[in-house]
């Protein structure tokens, strides 16, 4: 198993339908616990020697359950969690998360809130101004509306690092590349900000896409950020529901395989290290 090869996004859960409203009738071969041996199995059959393990509750529980599942077993290098960045005793949990060397950011899910200008919130951006103080990364989930948005908020914390989760998430079911082009290539100028290949195929027809319905949106990223700023994601077990693990790392290695090796290697594990300053690599 290559060591050197990192899942930067995917997610581990004990499922009950009342934390897991968002799996709709479509979803439903979510519905069930997804645990670390399965996952396991999963990275070993496609040569992935570790992981970041990615919040899949805005619980506090969730992000302690993590933390101690991540204490007994290598793969998890990094854990991004959730905080209730906009209460005023933030401080506190951060406090108490920090002591365990392997929360490395955190994740509010940003698209779901039905205020779009949720992240503008003045008590929001005051806990996310106190992660640098805890070395901690903030995971930016939203959808592809969300951008122009998204310039103020990162513009408030310049020496904040982010990462996009799912290139943010552009219409690649009805296969449109703008506005989302243009605003992501606005995005990648803030060079406090990475980007995670993960996610696609599940804003793609689940049943029916192609690598070439992929090919506009993976040469957008990697034209927009380079590999230095790009890394490797899953998003497993929810990409279940579009494909299996391996025939995803097959058409991630396929989309960048003219690369030189030194690019490669950013985008399959070196550009996660650096972003989530992990460590044992």
């Amino acid at each position: 198993m290559s060591r050197a090869k990192i899942d930067s996004h995917h997610y581990l859960w004990r499922y009950n339908a009342r934390d897991y409203v968002w799996m709709s009738e479509a979803m439903s071969a979510l519905r069930r616990d997804f645990l670390l041996p399965e996952f396991e199995e999963a990275l070993h059959l496609s040569g992935i020697g570790g992981a970041v393990t990615v919040k899949a509750r805005q619980t506090t529980e969730e992000t302690r359950w993590l933390l101690d599942l991540a204490q007994t077993t290598p793969i998890i290098l990094g854990v991004v969690g959730w905080v209730p960045l906009a209460h005023p005793r933030v401080r506190m949990n951060l406090e108490e998360f920090a002591q365990t060397p392997k929360l490395k950011g955190v994740r509010h899910v940003l698209h779901y809130e039905p205020d779009y200008d949720y992240m503008l919130q003045e008590n929001f951006n005051r806990g996310v101004g106190l992660l640098k103080e805890y070395n901690l990364v903030y995971d930016l989930l939203i959808f592809e509306r969300h951008l122009p948005q998204t310039f103020r908020f990162v513009d408030r914390h310049p020496n904040q690092v982010f990462v996009a989760d799912h290139i943010a998430k552009p219409r690649i079911r009805s296969r449109l590349l703008s506005p989302w082009r243009e605003w992501l290539q606005e995005l990648a100028q803030r060079e406090n900000v990475y980007c995670k290949i993960s996610g696609m195929v599940t804003e793609a027809d689940w049943d029916a896409w192609t690598a070439e319905d992929l090919a506009p949106y993976f040469d957008v990223v990697l034209s927009t950020f380079g590999p230095m700023r790009v890394m490797f994601g899953s998003d497993w077990p929810v990409l279940n529901l579009a494909a299996s693990y391996p025939r995803w790392v097959g058409t991630v290695q396929r989309a960048f395989a003219t690369l030189s090796e030194w690019e490669q290697s950013r985008i399959w594990g070196k550009t996660a290290i650096e972003a989530y300053s992990l460590r044992g690599r």
